[in-house]
């Protein structure tokens, strides 16, 4: 997911898409603590994606509160 991409959609489905990547970043997290994560990279690109939506979704609030 790029940020173009996201600059595309609402407040509110980026604040579903915020919602959805915590919860996946949790489970990974989860399965790295058991020792049942294989690939730990997807934790890093779980964390990036989470950032780079809130991101987004800053700039879409400030934009809306001009």
């Amino acid at each position: 997911m790029n940020a173009s991409e996201l600059r595309g959609k609402d407040v509110a489905t980026l604040e579903k898409e915020v919602t959805s990547l915590l919860k996946a970043h949790f489970g990974l997290r989860m399965q790295k603590a058991t020792q049942q994560l294989t690939n730990h990279t997807v934790l890093g690109n779980t964390r990036r994606d989470i950032a780079r939506v809130k991101t987004v979704l800053a700039e879409k609030k400030k934009e809306a509160a001009k």
